[in-house]
């Protein structure tokens, strides 16, 4: 049996333009002090790393590695989520979705796509080059849009938006594929890739591609009222990085998982800090154990109440109580023995 690392946290949610939290070698050395052992990058965020020279350069990876480890942590992944989210988007979110392209490419959507696939591919690189083995990221969404079959969906619609969705992605994972890199997708509602019915229509137009893996995070599936426990048995062999982070789903008369386009702070469903909301931790990392899960323990902060900076201090020792040290050997070993066929079967009578 195998036991996972951590804590480890999410700097994206923290990152700024004030110190601690405009540079890597600050944030690093912030979360070190929280009680961290590793941190997670985003990699689009300009103020913690340069994409482009990571792809490029061994000798900034071990500068950027050499950082992150003089301040007392380690890298567990980069994060991809929004050029990811960029492989695919539906005219609908155009607008919403050029902020996370550069501006130069705003209200030009095969460019936006272009420069996405670029940014993936260039991520494959950099994360060989920094000694990683996996990332995480978001599939983007075409049918959206057309989640509840009101007006009828078109025949087929639904069928066509994956396949387009696989054709975009499968280069992305050989290239992924070529660097012995996987892609840790988070199912999350707003991309067409949200649970596990979606991620098996994914992986099956992609021929099941060893790369195409899952970044599990329990907290979207509270949201959307999906058993989290029983998903790891179903797709533990695909889990290759895990978001910690809570949720919590409070229906009311009013609203219930569509919330009523309420605010975070009034929808039923909505985020918290870790050990506010319903999450049953203890069972998730117990299941995660069960399946050898040994890859890192990542708090992802996202809470409509609470303070990040308060979120990011209880998370460590919440994440470190609750990383299950894995045995060595059964309880009842003590009362065993030797194996003794003869005694077997006198035993059973044969």
């Amino acid at each position: 049996m195998k036991t996972m690392k951590g804590p480890a946290i999410f700097l994206a949610q923290f990152a700024g333009d004030k110190a601690p939290f405009n540079s890597l070698k600050a944030m690093a050395e912030w979360a070190a002090s929280l009680g961290y052992k590793g941190v997670q990058i985003p990699s689009w965020d300009g103020r913690l790393f340069d994409l482009e020279k990571a792809a490029s350069s061994k000798t900034y990876c071990s500068e950027v590695a050499g950082i992150c480890h003089d301040a007392g942590v380690e890298i567990t992944e980069l994060s991809t989520h929004l050029q990811g989210q960029l492989i695919a988007v539906h005219p609908a979110f155009d607008a919403a979705f050029d902020a996370f392209a550069p501006k130069k490419l705003h209200g030009n959507p095969k460019a936006r796509q272009k420069w996405a696939v670029d940014q993936m591919k260039k991520a494959a690189k950099a994360s060989r080059n920094l000694g990683l083995d996996a990332s995480v990221s978001f599939t983007g969404a075409l049918a959206w849009p057309f989640l509840y079959p009101w007006p009828p969906r078109s025949p087929g619609l639904i069928e066509t938006a994956f396949d387009e969705l696989a054709k975009r992605w499968k280069p992305i994972l050989d290239a992924y594929d070529k660097v012995g890199v996987d892609v840790g997708y988070e199912l999350h509602p707003g991309e067409d890739v949200m649970d596990g019915v979606t991620f098996e229509m994914f992986l099956e137009r992609l021929d099941n591609h060893p790369r195409c893996q899952i970044n599990y995070d329990p907290s979207h599936f509270v949201l959307q009222q999906l058993d989290y426990v029983e998903f790891i048995d179903f797709y533990h062999e695909r889990i290759c990085a895990f978001h910690v982070k809570d949720a919590e789903f409070n229906p009311t008369g009013k609203q219930g998982v569509y919330s009523g386009f309420q605010s975070w702070v009034k929808r039923a469903g909505r985020f918290r800090s870790l050990g506010d909301g319903q999450v049953d931790f203890g069972a998730v990392f117990s299941k995660l154990a069960e399946y050898d899960y040994d890859s890192w323990a990542v708090l992802e902060w996202e809470c409509a109440l609470k303070h990040p900076e308060q979120g990011a201090a209880e998370g460590a020792p919440f994440i470190a109580a609750h990383i299950i040290r894995v045995t060595e050997h059964a309880f009842d070993d003590f009362a065993g023995g030797t194996m003794d066929v003869k005694a077997n079967k006198k035993a059973l009578g044969i």
